[in-house]
This record gives structure tokens, C-alpha cells and sequence, in this order.
């Protein structure tokens, strides 16, 4: 039986290039790159060729960008490091209901410290309303953050109207583009956001290592405190190899990124004619119209979730629930709640199905033949 994987949104495996680079440096590179004789300057010459690349793929210098763990603490960094240092100003934060978790668990942290945060609603499509983030905007309030683009239903945001909207207003924006980066094209000065969060093994890059891009204007506190690596802001010996394999990974994704995304709405739709052939019944969550090209959710009424997951895995066929970081969790979305609320069906019955690397378009249909039979045998 062929496996087929369809859960590239969770996290993405490796391109054989970015093992390649990564397998060379683990090999000749192991100096620290903050020692001063060659060897650390050998390893600091890699890590600052990465810094410039990944830089450079955002319109941003260097010096903006902070090495970090991934997005969780990127995210985390942003916001706490945002939130400690203009604390004196105001207390007041804007976010949405359908942000990631290493965002919204970070937002109800900062709750219980005395912060106050205001989480926008979206609309059926996963949209939230530039007009709701205006109107929710205070003379206390420090910072907004909104993601790029949504992990479990692909709904893009309008980052860059929120900027514009922003760029009187002396609050910080923040964006998570941890899903977003590799497949839209991404440019800090134009969409005048102050932070935002990437990372790598969204993009078939190594996990455990991410980047979050910091204005030369914004005042971030410190979360890690020990030596002065990224200009200290973020203590810790650089992760040589997986910093290497991240510029990898960045390099592929910029030269090939048009290419990926024709492919990637060709997979999409392909799978989701090969189900009306089949004559699966289903409903798109989200909408198509601005949407990453790489994520499906789709609801298969009259089906669970729990026993779609477990009869596609034994089909061979791995896609998901919606969030890999609730993985075995019975809590309904809190996307699709925001969405469609508390009572709808759609809780019951959705499923993430998201393409990238190495997938086929014979893989896409085969996927979906066996979903289709899956889906009408359960809907029975």
C-alpha cells in the first residue's frame, strides 16, 4: 500500500538538498560561531550568509533577523518581548480568534499579568474585518497581532491593509507567517508590519530552528537570558547546521515559489474534482479566493472525525483534524468555532488536507478516490 501524505501544513519533510547542506556542515563545521580564531569564524561566516539570505527574502537587513527555536518562540518573543517594553505606555492588545496557539496561549498569559486583550472575530470565511481592528484600536493599545495566513482552513488575512491602517498609530504589528512563508511573496516595507515570525520546516527545512523579524525601531525585553548572540536579543550558541540547511531551504523556496503554487491549486483542485466525480458530498471551510494554495479544509456531513482520521490512515492517507499541535485533542477547532460557532455540524465533521513536496497528481487522486469511499460509506 502507498502512503500518501497530505498533512504538509502540520509540518513538511525535508528537501534532499537541505540534507545534503545540512549533513556537510554537521561534518566540517563545528566551531562556535562567537570564537574569535577560525574555526568560529568559519561558523560565523555561515550563519551570516543565512541571516543576509533570509533577509533578503523579506525585503528586510541582517540585523532585523533574530535566530530562534521556530515559531512558537518567535511568536512568543514578539509578543512578550513587545509587550514587557511598553508596558508603560498601555496595556491594551487586538488579536484574532483563529491565530495559532503559540499566539493566543501567549495572549492569555498576558492576561493574567494584568494585560487586556481584544480577540476579533472572522467572518464565515475565516476573514477578519480591517474595519473591526480600527475600531478596536485604543490610545493604549501596543500591539496587533494577526497571522498571514490561517493553518487549518488557509485563509489569507489583509496584512497589508492592517498596516496601512497601523502606520499612524504607534502600536507594533506582528504577524505569524509560519504558514504563509515560502508560498506568498512577502515584503516587510510594503506590508509596513514590525514583526513577524517564520519558520523553517514549513518550507522542507530542518526543524528546530525559525527566525523572527524585528524593525530596527521596535524595543523587544529579553526571553533568554546568557551570552550576547543576535545582538542579544536571544542568548544561546547558534544552531550551525540547521541554520545552514534553513538558507537551504530559503534558497529553493524563493526560485521556485510561482512554480510550487501552480502546482500546489493544481493538487487542490484536482482532489476536490476527483471527489464530485466520485460523488463525495462535501463543503469547502474557507474560500478559494484568498486562500493559501497549499490547504483544503473540508467538511463531510453526516461523517465523524475521529473515524475519517482513522479510516484514511489505514487507507494509507495522512491528513488531519486542523492543527498538528492539538493532535489527540477531542476540543473542537477553535478556527472552525469562530467561523461557523459552537453548534454547527462542521466541528464534528472537518478535515485538513494540505499538499507540498513529492506529492503527484496521481497521488491527489488516488487520495481522493479512496476519501470518497470512505466519506460515503461513513455518511450511511
Amino acid at each position: 500500500m502507498e502512503r500518501i501524505y497530505l498533512d504538509h501544513a502540520a509540518t513538511s519533510p525535508m528537501h534532499p538538498e537541505v540534507i545534503e547542506r545540512m549533513t556537510e556542515v554537521m561534518k566540517s563545521e563545528y566551531g562556535n560561531p562567537s570564537s574569535i580564531h577560525y574555526f568560529g569564524r568559519s561558523a560565523r561566516h555561515i550563519v551570516d550568509e543565512a541571516r543576509s539570505a533570509l533577509a533578503n527574502s523579506i525585503g528586510a537587513k541582517a540585523n532585523d533577523i533574530i535566530f530562534t527555536s521556530g515559531g512558537t518562540e518567535a511568536d512568543n518573543h514578539a509578543i512578550f518581548g513587545t509587550a514587557e517594553s511598553c508596558r508603560d505606555r498601555g496595556k491594551h492588545i487586538i488579536t484574532t480568534q483563529i491565530e495559532h496557539h503559540a499566539v493566543l496561549h501567549a495572549c492569555e498569559e498576558l492576561e493574567k499579568q494584568g494585560f487586556e486583550v481584544t480577540y476579533l472575530p472572522v467572518d464565515p470565511n475565516g476573514r477578519v474585518s480591517v474595519k473591526e481592528v480600527e475600531d478596536a484600536l485604543r490610545e493604549d493599545t501596543i500591539l496587533v497581532t494577526i497571522m498571514y495566513g490561517n493553518n487549518e482552513i488557509g485563509t489569507l488575512q489583509p496584512i497589508k491593509e492592517i498596516g496601512e491602517l497601523l502606520a499612524e498609530h504607534p502600536a507594533k504589528f506582528h504577524t505569524d507567517a509560519v504558514q504563509a512563508y515560502g508560498l506568498e511573496k512577502i515584503d516587510v516595507q510594503d506590508l509596513k508590519v514590525d514583526l513577524l515570525s517564520v519558520s523553517a520546516h514549513k518550507i522542507n527545512g530542518p526543524k528546530g530552528i525559525g527566525f523572527l523579524y524585528a524593525h530596527p525601531d521596535v524595543k523587544l525585553s529579553s526571553r533568554l537570558f546568557g551570552g550576547e548572540q543576535e545582538r542579544k536579543r536571544r542568548a544561546g550558541t547558534e544552531n550551525v547546521p540547521s541554520i545552514a540547511g534553513f538558507e537551504e531551504a530559503v534558497r529553493i523556496t524563493q526560485k521556485e515559489m510561482e512554480t510550487k503554487r501552480e502546482e500546489l491549486h493544481s493538487l487542490r483542485k484536482l482532489f476536490m474534482n476527483k471527489l464530485k466525480q466520485e460523488g463525495a458530498v462535501f463543503e469547502l471551510n474557507g474560500s478559494l479566493d484568498y486562500s493559501l494554495p497549499h490547504v483544503l479544509n473540508l467538511s463531510f456531513p453526516g461523517t465523524n472525525v475521529e473515524a475519517m482520521l482513522v479510516n484514511l490512515d489505514l487507507a494509507g492517507i495522512a491528513a488531519s483534524s486542523g492543527s498538528a499541535c492539538t493532535a489527540g485533542s477531542i476540543d473542537p477547532s477553535h478556527v472552525l468555532v469562530s467561523m461557523f460557532g459552537k453548534g454547527s455540524d462542521k466541528l464534528q465533521n472537518s478535515i485538513r488536507f494540505s499538499f507540498g513536496l513529492f506529492n503527484t497528481k496521481e497521488q491527489a487522486e488516488s487520495a481522493a478516490e479512496q476519501t470518497a469511499k470512505i466519506v460515503k460509506r461513513l455518511a450511511k
